[in-house]
């Protein structure tokens, strides 16, 4: 069955052309601060960037799972072919018109001509300004029209908006419209579980090959979540939403091709055994508490070998939180998947380097690897819980916050995280670090996701706390070295009280609480700009490349 939003089309009316009036609003600054702005050269883009090589440790595989691997790796090309579609068009016709080498290889690293890490600015002349809805809608799509369209399913997570000869709108599945990919991905996920020895894993790879060419992945969601001895995974499908800025519902293809670490990922399910202690904590009244959704499926540790789509456009995540079909997480719930050699690589090539310029010099040494892992971990325990519904009767949270949902859920799960972290030490499930090393870690890695920019929901959220924290003088910044120290008791604090914050307005589905807070305080500010722009200038790059593909890891 397909995932359709039940939204009246008297709602979806008042809420599309609210939106389409915030959006204009935010394209007016956009271009006024690009005016303003020095033009970067493509080499500077490119230094953004550093190169990783993909690698992982396949001696523990079978002679069989290697085999499998070779087919694993045509289907996440597959989904590389349709973000592509989904995120500028035709890519082919667009490197036909590029001549150097650089600019091409950008073009590649942000999956179209417009600088991810730069609010989608166009790097190159006479592209024009991104389409808010990527190419998941015309690109002069407006909203009124699509309010009037008479189909139902426009709606759909998987449909795409297309204008017939005549000018009116149609949708289109996604089955049909991206068919020729689809159908090469699964037919190489289903030679993929011939060669598969673990039972559960074939039986999952089989029922996903049949998902992309029904949308309907139900199925296939619920036999992931049953895989708990498998050596290989994969992620694959439409599994990712931030690409849509339109309406914000239609999902980009993307893969995690992943080798299991079987024994991080044992030791991590200490901290998933505490997550009805971690609810019942909540600063929250048993109104809001009651509606809280948390999940208790299992956390899993990976060596990521191949990233696609979606995944490996612009900025890589360290680790993800799957599936997200909420009656698959209301059924079973959902698993955490961390990736530990992409998350080391971050930490030593941008990480380490940016905490040596920011944090003072006495607390430096609390930025550890160990401490950056497990808040990773607890981003996605805390991105798992969710205000489903509101409790006064506004209906679904996501559907009362609108456009503003995205970027509010993002400072939910950031800053639970760090109450999280504060309870499971008051608990003593953490024994590897100390809480200091948490909030430490935390801080330096703020001026790691604010490089993002605004068009990445995570770069909103940490801006967020950032200014809520300096409100709380949880951080004192000294004049002379431009080094951050952190007051740990006011830090908890703060932490309580935005913790607070946040569940009472996604609990009430408050609009305008939203738009103040981050209005208020989801921006960066002159001085922490003047902070990261010294961050810039000491060649610390703003994330990672991969070098990655079969031939990386030994796979003819």
């Amino acid at each position: 069955m397909k995932q359709l939003f039940s939204i009246f089309f008297a709602v979806a009316f008042f809420s599309l052309f609210f939106i389409s009036c915030d959006n204009e609003n935010t394209t007016q600054n956009t271009e006024t601060d690009t005016i303003q702005k020095k033009q970067m050269t493509i080499q500077e883009r490119l230094d953004m960037y550093a190169p990783i090589t993909l690698t992982a440790n396949t001696e523990a595989l079978s002679e069989k799972e290697k085999q499998s691997l070779s087919f694993l790796f045509k289907a996440c090309d597959a989904m590389d072919d349709i973000f592509w579609m989904q995120a500028y068009g035709n890519k082919e016709e667009l490197f036909m018109t590029i001549g150097d080498s650089s600019v091409k290889k950008f073009v590649q690293i942000n999956y179209g001509p417009w600088d991810r890490f730069n609010d989608n600015e166009p790097f190159i002349d006479g592209v024009g300004k991104k389409p808010i809805g990527a190419a998941f809608y015309p690109p002069d799509i407006k909203y009124l029209p699509f309010i009037d369209m008479k189909f139902e399913d426009k709606l759909s997570m998987f449909t795409v908006i297309k204008r017939a000869e005549d000018g009116t709108l149609y949708t289109q599945p996604y089955k049909t419209a991206y068919k020729d990919q689809l159908e090469k991905a699964s037919e190489n996920l289903k030679e993929a579980a011939k060669l598969t020895e673990n039972k559960s894993f074939a039986k999952y790879l089989e029922l996903v090959a049949a998902a992309l060419l029904s949308d309907n992945y139900y199925d296939s969601d619920m036999a992931w979540l049953d895989m708990v001895d498998n050596n290989i995974d994969i992620v694959i499908g439409p599994i990712e939403q931030e690409e849509d800025k339109f309406i914000n519902t239609k999902l980009a293809y993307a893969a995690y091709l992943l080798l299991k670490d079987q024994e991080w990922s044992k030791k991590l399910e200490t901290y998933i055994s505490y997550i009805g202690k971690l609810t019942e904590s909540l600063p929250l009244t048993d109104a809001y508490k009651n509606q809280v959704i948390g999940s208790k499926a299992e956390v899993g540790v990976y060596e990521a070998i191949y990233y696609t789509g979606y995944a490996n456009a612009g900025g890589k995540s360290i680790s993800i939180n799957h599936p997200k079909d909420g009656r698959v997480i209301l059924e079973k719930g959902n698993r955490k998947l961390q990736f530990k050699n992409v998350m080391e690589a971050k930490f030593n090539q941008i990480l380490s380097r940016i905490a040596n310029e920011v944090i003072d010099e006495k607390q430096v040494k609390h930025v550890k690897f160990e401490a950056f892992f497990i808040n990773n971990l607890c981003y996605e325990i805390a991105d798992a819980f969710v205000i489903k519904n509101t409790v006064n009767n506004k209906g679904p949270v996501r559907e009362a916050l609108k456009d503003y949902y995205s970027n509010i859920n993002a400072v939910k799960s950031d800053i639970l995280r760090l109450y999280f972290l504060d309870e499971l030490h008051t608990l003593g499930a953490i024994k590897e670090v100390e809480l200091m090393d948490n909030y430490v870690t935390f801080m330096a890695d703020i001026f790691r996701s604010c490089r993002f920019g605004s068009s990445y929901a995570q770069g909103t959220a940490n801006m967020v706390c950032f200014n809520t924290f300096e409100k709380h003088k949880a951080f004192t910044r000294d004049e002379k070295t431009g080094k951050y120290s952190i007051n740990l008791d006011k830090m908890k604090e703060a932490v309580k009280e935005l913790t607070k914050t946040i569940f009472t307005i996604l609990g009430d589905g408050d609009y305008n609480a939203a738009q103040e807070l981050l209005k208020e305080k989801g921006f960066i500010t002159p001085q922490l700009q003047k902070d990261i722009d010294k961050i810039n200038h000491a060649g610390i790059p703003t994330d990672i490349v991969f070098e990655q593909g079969p031939s990386v890891i030994g796979i003819n």
